[in-house]
């Protein structure tokens, strides 16, 4: 689930103006090639994995846990879900809107399971948010920004928690190892991601749109220029937004902490439900670093988040076959249990846009920047059939 921002292409836009749900463009072969690669690594992980490390049946073991622990994993993970869902609305939700406490979880929950189905760095998911917000009657240039703020506050979080646990475990501040490469790198990794994309502030508000306006009339390299700012522009945009949200104290802004920090608890329970979990600082600097395996370009991290999170653990010096068995039973309440309820959202939410264009519905206009926060971008239009 937890990936990078995308911005919103005008094939989107276009699509939600007609009332068109967002479809992967997947061939056959494609498909195929995606499913034959999918079982082939959960076969690994489930089967070869857990017997290569010394375990009997990895179900076996799974039946072997603790099931008070087990049912403290459910608890924690729906508690993670339930603060992604207060995020957005932080977010998102302003002033007269479409999208209530339902729609704000239908929008999230089909957009995760739109993210883990479809690769593309999480880009099904994006696109599906995109086309929800917009048939709310949220402007594109609004989106974009708004999308980019969302992952600037989530990914904050990440890149925060990297420094602080990587520089305390080395300090000594919490028990655990304290080499260079398993602390310090990350804490540099993390910082290095906070320095850019606060640097990004600098470049100016707006610079895509007054490039375009240069360009015109003007050759090819200025017209290349204008294309390439848009980027900068969207990351400079939704860098100052998630700043201005910050500043306006939303309570909403704790669901990011919630999101990773349940997350991380459920792996811990876990843990417990077959033995002893490593320390606290240990095991979320394991965790964090196991994420990176999200930039691999594999369907919603399939083997990459798994293999990424077991590696760190046994670099911390977590016994594998512990290790094993906890980050198995901690994604299969974390990645396959919510993708369900996530396929109901997204059938469901595809009626509640059209639910919402039947009968006409309006929101009444999004706050300008002097309203609340000082958002971006000035009111969007109403929404129309």
């Amino acid at each position: 689930m937890r990936r990078a921002p995308v911005d919103v292409p005008e094939r989107d836009a276009r699509g939600a103006d007609e009332g068109e749900m967002p479809r992967a463009r997947i061939t056959r072969r494609t498909a195929i090639a995606l499913g034959v690669f999918a079982v082939a690594v959960v076969a690994f992980l489930y089967v070869v994995l857990p017997r290569i490390a010394g375990l009997d049946e990895t179900l076996q073991h799974v039946r072997e846990g603790d099931p008070a622990f087990l049912a403290l994993c459910l608890l924690f993970e729906l508690l993670s879900f339930g603060g992604y869902v207060w995020l957005f609305r932080a977010v998102y939700v302003r002033g007269g809107t479409l999208i209530d406490w339902r729609a704000s979880y239908l929008i999230t929950m089909a957009g995760l399971a739109a993210t883990r189905l479809f690769a593309a760095a999480g880009a099904g998911g994006a696109a599906l948010t995109a086309w929800a917000l917009r048939r709310s009657g949220m402007e594109p240039r609004t989106v974009a920004t708004r999308m980019v703020a969302q992952y600037v506050l989530v990914y904050g979080v990440y890149m925060g928690s990297l420094v602080l646990f990587g520089l305390a475990l080395r300090a000594g501040l919490l028990s655990g190892p304290s080499t260079v490469a398993l602390t310090v790198v990350p804490a540099v990794f993390g910082l290095t991601v906070i320095v850019i994309f606060l640097a990004s502030m600098l470049v100016p508000a707006a610079v895509d749109h007054r490039l375009e306006r240069w360009a015109r009339g003007s050759g090819r390299p200025a017209r290349m220029l204008a294309r390439a700012s848009k980027a900068p522009a969207a990351i400079s945009e939704g860098t100052r937004e998630a700043l201005r949200i910050v500043r306006a104290r939303e309570w909403g802004l704790l669901g990011a902490v919630a999101w990773w920090y349940f997350d991380i608890l459920t792996l811990w329970a876990a843990f417990l439900a077959f033995g002893d979990p490593p320390p606290f600082g240990v095991l979320v600097l394991a965790y964090f670093v196991g994420m990176l395996g999200n930039l691999l370009p594999l369907p919603g991290g399939i083997g990459g988040v798994d293999g990424g999170m077991i590696g760190a653990l046994i670099a911390f010096g977590v016994p594998a076959s512990l290790a094993i068995v906890a980050v198995l039973t901690y994604r299969a309440f974390a990645f396959w249990l919510p993708t369900i309820p996530g396929v109901f959202a997204y059938v469901q939410l595809r009626r509640t846009v059209q639910r919402w264009r039947a009968n006409g519905d309006r929101p009444g206009p999004w706050p300008s920047g002097e309203d609340r926060a000082g958002d971006s971008v000035a009111r969007s239009r109403y929404y129309t059939k």
